[in-house]
């Protein structure tokens, strides 16, 4: 009886959906909206993500343009980037808000690249806590008599083939990750 990997495999490509966003919220040199998506506005007395209260557009290689829709918003819009610390200036103008990405140093960037490698590394985590489940439902249905014992040494090895493949897909992601960061 061949064990059904189907939930094992949608668990691993949730946990490369989850860096993948993890690494768009992670700064480096370039003007990037996605960065914004943690950073929550308290807009009319519930907090509210920026994307839900203004326009967010790119306007050079390293700004970013907001544009409230309700112009009281601008300061709480202000105050929320500036509270998220997330290494951005703000200026606010007649439009709105431009937000600056300042250029990163060597040893910024290095610190920003320690924090994807972590980012990875809880990827991986997750990835294993995942396998453990599979493999022990396998040595139960070995256990209980539902599997063989030659069907769970496989079901066991193709699981670690599924974890194997998602780790090198993370890798490759944490690489081109890192290209970006350090230029």
């Amino acid at each position: 009886m061949a064990y059904d990997f189907s939930a094992f495999k949608k668990q691993m490509t949730t946990v490369e959906e989850w860096m993948k966003k993890e690494f768009q919220q992670i700064r480096t040199g370039q003007a990037s909206p996605s960065i914004l998506d943690s950073v929550k506005v308290e807009s009319y007395g519930s907090p509210t993500n920026i994307q839900a209260v203004a326009a967010v557009t790119i306007e050079g290689a390293r700004t970013i343009r907001i544009t409230p829709w309700d112009k009281s918003q601008t300061k709480e819009i202000e105050k929320a980037i500036s509270m998220a610390n997330l290494g951005l200036s703000v200026v606010v103008d007649d439009q709105g808000l431009r937000v600056n990405f300042p250029e990163l140093t060597a040893e910024r960037r290095t610190q920003i690249a320690k924090i994807a490698k972590e980012k990875l590394e809880e990827a991986k985590k997750q990835v294993r806590q995942h396998r453990d489940v599979v493999v022990r439902d396998l040595q139960m249905k070995e256990k209980d008599g539902k599997m063989g014992k030659d069907d769970a040494f496989r079901g066991t090895k193709d699981a670690q083939k599924i974890v194997d493949d998602c780790n090198k897909k993370l890798e490759a992601d944490l690489s081109k990750k890192e290209k970006e960061i350090l230029g």
